[in-house]
C-alpha cells in the first residue's frame, strides 16, 4: 500500500505515516523514492495500539 492509502485507512495524515515508518513502528519497504507498506501492517499496527476500554468505578 502507498503511504497515502495507509493514511486513508488509518485516518491520519501522510506525515504521521512517514513518522511511524521512520520510527520503525510501521514496517515499510522503500521502492525508489517512495515507501510501500505491506497490506496487513496498518491493521496490525492499529490492533497492537488498541487500548482496553476504561472501567467505570461504581
Amino acid at each position: 500500500m502507498t503511504v497515502a492509502e495507509v493514511a486513508e485507512v488509518m485516518r491520519v495524515s501522510r506525515m504521521t505515516v512517514y513518522r511511524l515508518v521512520h520510527a520503525g513502528e510501521l514496517p515499510a519497504v522503500r521502492v525508489g523514492r517512495s515507501y510501500r507498506v505491506p497490506e496487513g501492517a496498518a491493521a496490525a499496527f492499529l490492533e497492537a495500539a488498541r487500548t482496553a476500554p476504561a472501567q467505570r468505578h461504581a
